[in-house]
């Protein structure tokens, strides 16, 4: 069966939304109840892009704490694009993004000019509360220093909770990627194979 896919991973520290923000996007409901994601699952979502294209977006939702993050490998590789999530009330989870962007990059074990060009957006969760302790300057800044001249990555601020953004986001990254045409075999036991050798290169602006 051939569809077009593209592979999304979420990743960030534990307790900054990431879960959050897949189950807004898909299912358009939040929970307060905080259940720490135990390795990483996915689930789908049909899009439509700009030009009238049906793509189904599968996001990845991994877990942030530290003694999970020796199994990126198996869930980076053969990713399309990377979401990196921070909360805008917690400056290490800001921090932490340097370290996040890096490992991603090197476990996905991309040539340096792809890993270069590679689409990333980065999402400041949690803006509904009032506690802020980083700014949209720092965020955009972040963003330039680590963007490239085919591909910036886009920094966006939203709430899971209240849906604010959120949809926006996630939109963006079928903007960025070009649709690559996979295969997806999957049997009763949800085991599953993806190849493709397709890589974006359309260039996108930070919000």
């Amino acid at each position: 069966m051939h569809k077009d896919i593209l592979k999304v991973v979420l990743i960030g520290d534990g307790g900054v939304g990431k879960t959050s923000l897949r189950n807004q996007y898909i299912h358009k409901r939040f929970t307060n109840a905080y259940k720490a994601t135990i390795g990483a699952d996915f689930i789908t979502k049909e899009v439509e892009t700009d030009d009238g294209k049906k793509v189904t977006i599968q996001i990845w939702d991994t877990a942030g704490q530290e003694r999970f993050q020796s199994l990126g490998v198996a869930y980076y590789r053969g990713a399309d694009a990377c979401v990196l999530v921070y909360d805008v009330n917690n400056f290490l989870s800001f921090q932490h993004l340097e370290r996040w962007r890096e490992d991603f990059l090197k476990q996905s074990s991309l040539p340096t000019e792809e890993a270069k060009n590679f689409p990333i957006i980065m999402i400041g969760n949690k803006i509904d509360i009032d506690d802020r302790v980083v700014s949209r300057r720092q965020a955009r800044a972040w963003a330039e220093v680590h963007s490239s001249e085919k591909m910036q990555i886009p920094c966006f601020e939203t709430s899971a909770k209240n849906g604010d953004n959120v949809e926006k986001a996630f939109a963006q990254i079928a903007k960025m990627v070009k649709v690559p045409q996979m295969e997806l075999d999957m049997n009763e036991n949800h085991s599953f194979s993806l190849t493709s050798d397709t890589r974006p290169v359309k260039k996108s602006l930070c919000c």
